[in-house]
């Protein structure tokens, strides 16, 4: 069982940055590949960027150069640092990783950001 608690959603002018966290606790020597995933009011959720063990990351096209993601995994903690927000941003964000001897996708609660303009 892995656990993932995500922080640091807010309120944010556009053009402004957010860096958002995920915390992951439980059974973390078998987390794999991580990501972020947001979902926006009446659309599907959707892959922001991911991660694997290694570090070698990809983007979907609407943040590329503008959000980065990172991952300590010595704390065990996932990063995505949003820069130059966009109102088209706003969503809830969802920490995702794949863990597990049977690897198994686990979902943190979510944090909302929100770009005003």
């Amino acid at each position: 069982q892995v656990q993932l608690v995500e922080s640091g959603g807010g309120l944010v002018q556009a053009g402004g940055s957010l860096r958002l966290s995920c915390a992951a606790t439980g059974s973390i020597y078998t987390i794999g590949a991580m990501g972020w995933y947001r979902q926006a009011p009446g659309k599907r959720r959707e892959l922001v960027a991911g991660i694997t063990k290694g570090g070698s990351t990809n983007y979907a096209d609407s943040v590329k150069g503008r959000f980065t993601i990172s991952r300590d995994n010595a704390k065990s903690t996932l990063y995505l640092q949003m820069n130059s927000l966009k109102p088209e941003d706003t969503a809830v964000y969802y920490c995702n990783a794949d863990a597990g001897i049977i690897p198994y996708d686990y979902w943190g609660q979510g944090t909302q950001v929100t770009v005003s303009s």
